[in-house]
């Protein structure tokens, strides 16, 4: 079983930055893709970012593309999501997530087979 808890969130300006932390449990983490969701208030829990095992991969949404930046550290089995220049619109439950499937990197919810509890991220205007 594996486990995926995540810290960092909280509230900051607009403009400002945060940096999401995800520690896996489990000894397979290096071989797993690792992605980055998030749910807004009302809303359908949306793609944001994911990672190849090897870091050398990564995908972004549209809507975070150039502001967000996703990465790993293999020898201490922790994905991070930096964010910066955070807008409103970027407030969130922001949730980690594991794929241990093919090695191809997916933006579907459905293909990821574990999922920490979330944290929060709220940016106020």
């Amino acid at each position: 079983q594996v486990q995926l808890v995540e810290s960092g969130g909280g509230l900051v300006q607009a403009g400002g930055s945060l940096r999401l932390s995800c520690v896996a449990s489990g000894s397979a983490f290096r071989t797993s893709i690792m992605g980055w969701f998030r749910q807004a208030p009302g809303k359908e829990r949306e793609f944001a970012a994911a990672i190849s095992w090897t870091g050398g991969s990564t995908v972004y949404a549209d809507a975070v593309k150039g502001r967000f930046t996703i990465s790993r550290d293999n020898a201490k089995n922790t994905v991070y999501l930096q964010m910066n220049s955070l807008k409103p619109e970027d407030t969130a439950v922001y949730y980690c997530a594991a794929d241990y499937g093919p090695g191809v990197i997916s933006t579907r919810l459905a293909s990821y087979d574990y999922w920490g509890q979330g944290t929060q991220v709220t940016v106020s205007s």
